[in-house]
């Protein structure tokens, strides 16, 4: 296969996007709603996958890895993204380009095999067993894995889940429920629970956990730590397709997450600024361990 390196495309990119990208209009629209300045824009492209072509003209998809540096107020900061294209080539130079819808994890039959694991006091409430999280270690963890992948685990096509599951680990907490996949928080050589991988099954196990990995549902963004984990719902219809991580706070508190899948890097929480994102997205924030 012909490799084509796509140095400086992104320039070309960016030169058409506010007429031709959606995305980067909605880039634009989360940067200003944030009194946000981006100070620098760097990146370069490189492809994965070559799927047609011709003599000196080829139909590519690439990654394309965008760093930027923002102000807001008196904090300087830099976000990074990795965005997949489909795009022409005629040597070195893109003649089109689009940009490929986000992934999300499919909801399937698989999902609604997840149980609940609930013990509840005389009152009806959840007992908990606390554990110790180190949330240094989880945020160091995603810093460390946003953008590869650690050989010691799987490597999923719709990979959100199953980084976030590895980032908390990393912070300490307790695996239980193995060798039932619909049950409990696990990882073990070539098998694992739907919990761990599935962003419908995570969601609902963190609601509900009282042992291992436990967590609680708090009322707004603002009242997350690094190291807790936001849930998405893009389309508001009650399968929970997306999951994050909070590795930092901005100036004004909110929230900047990790993530795999589309790759990024202390993004804003909301993601409005995604292809997957609709008006009638729904979110879940929970602070591990209580």
């Amino acid at each position: 296969m012909r490799k084509h390196k796509l140095k400086e495309q992104w320039e070309s990119i960016l030169k058409d996007a506010p007429e031709k990208l959606d995305w980067w209009k909605q880039k634009q629209n989360d940067f200003d709603k944030r009194n946000i300045e981006v100070l620098q824009i760097t990146g370069e492209g490189q492809v994965f996958q070559l799927i047609t072509q011709e003599r000196s003209k080829a139909e590519v998809t690439y990654l394309l890895h965008l760093l930027f540096l923002l102000k807001q107020e008196e904090n300087i900061f830099i976000e990074e993204e990795l965005l997949p294209f489909r795009a022409v080539l005629e040597g070195e130079r893109i003649v089109s380009h689009e940009i490929m819808r986000a992934q999300k994890d499919v909801v399937d039959s698989e999902e609604a095999k997840f149980v609940p694991d609930l013990e509840d006091d005389s009152e009806g409430q959840r007992v908990m067993r606390p554990f110790v999280y180190d949330r240094r270690k989880a945020v160091q963890y995603a810093e460390r894995w946003w953008n590869e992948y650690n050989p010691e685990y799987h490597h999923f096509e719709d990979d959100c889940t199953n980084f976030i599951s590895q980032c908390l680990r990393a912070g300490g907490a307790r695996m239980w429920g193995e060798p039932n996949r619909s049950r409990g928080w696990w990882y073990s050589g070539t098998n694992w629970s739907y919990s761990w991988s599935v962003s419908n099954a995570l969601r609902w196990y963190l609601a509900s956990a009282n042992k291992g990995l436990t967590a609680i549902e708090v009322d707004k963004a603002t009242d997350l730590l690094p190291g807790d984990i936001i849930c998405y719902d893009f389309e508001g219809d009650g399968k929970w397709n997306h999951t994050t991580i909070v590795v930092a706070k901005d100036q004004y508190g909110e929230p900047l997450v990790n993530a795999h899948t589309h790759n990024s890097r202390h993004r804003n929480w909301k993601y409005e600024d995604s292809t997957a994102w609709t008006i009638n997205c729904q979110y879940k924030f929970f602070r591990i361990g209580g």
